[in-house]
C-alpha cells in the first residue's frame, strides 16, 4: 500500500507547490503609447536603429533599486521584451508621431526622400518603485548622406507611485519626453534651422 500511496503523495506535493508560486507579470513601454498617424505623405523620414542600454538592464526581469548601491531582480516582474527593444520601439513611436512621420528602419523609401538616423545610447534606466523612473540617453540626429551631426542629452526623471505598473507608467512618461527632444531637433534640421540641444 505505501509503495502505490507514497510516488501519489509525492506527485500531489509536486504539483500543490507549482501551483502555489506566484504569476508572473509582463510589462511594456509602448502598447498603448497613442500615436497619431500621418495624414498625407511625409515630408521626410526618420530611421532609428536599435538602441543601447547599460548591460545590468539586458535581461527581462525588473531590476530595481532598493537601497544606496543596492538592487534587487524580480523574477515575476517582467519586460515584455528585453528593455533595449522596449525603449525603442517606444522612442519610434514616441517621435515618429510627435513628426508625423514614419519610423523607416530597414525599409525602402521614395527617391530622394530626406531620412534623419537618429541613434539612441541609453547610459542610465533606473527604476525605484514609489520614487522614480530615470532614463538617461545620449542620442544623435544625423540626415543619412551628410556628415553633419548633432549630437545631445536628454535626462529624464519622473516621481512615481507605489507599485509596478505606477513605475512603468513613469518610464512610459520619460520616453515621452526624450522622445520630445528628438522630434523638436529633427523638426529644427528639416526646416534647415540650426538646432541645438
Amino acid at each position: 500500500m505505501m509503495r502505490v500511496f507514497g510516488p501519489v503523495m509525492v506527485a500531489v506535493l509536486v504539483l500543490g507547490g507549482c501551483a502555489s508560486s506566484p504569476p508572473e507579470h509582463f510589462y511594456s513601454l509602448s502598447n498603448g503609447l497613442g500615436v497619431a498617424a500621418p495624414t498625407a505623405r511625409a515630408a521626410y523620414y526618420i530611421e532609428m536603429p536599435a538602441v543601447t542600454v547599460p548591460k545590468q538592464v539586458t535581461r527581462n526581469q525588473l531590476l530595481v533599486t532598493t537601497g544606496e548601491g543596492r538592487m534587487d531582480l524580480l523574477e515575476q516582474e517582467r519586460w515584455a521584451a528585453p528593455p533595449a527593444a522596449e525603449i525603442g520601439q517606444a522612442l519610434s513611436l514616441a517621435v515618429s508621431g510627435e513628426l508625423g512621420t514614419i519610423d523607416a528602419f530597414r525599409t525602402p523609401v521614395p527617391e530622394n526622400a530626406p531620412v534623419y538616423r537618429i541613434s539612441t545610447n541609453v547610459q542610465r534606466f533606473e527604476s525605484a518603485p514609489g520614487r522614480y523612473a530615470l532614463i538617461d540617453a545620449v542620442w544623435s540626429v544625423r540626415l543619412v548622406g551628410s556628415t553633419q551631426v548633432l549630437t545631445c542629452r536628454s535626462v529624464a526623471q519622473e516621481t512615481v507611485g507605489a507599485g509596478y505598473d505606477a513605475l512603468v507608467a513613469g518610464h512610459r512618461r520619460a520616453v515621452v519626453r526624450i522622445g520630445s527632444d528628438i522630434a523638436k531637433a529633427v523638426r529644427a534640421l528639416a526646416a534647415g534651422e540650426k538646432s541645438g540641444c
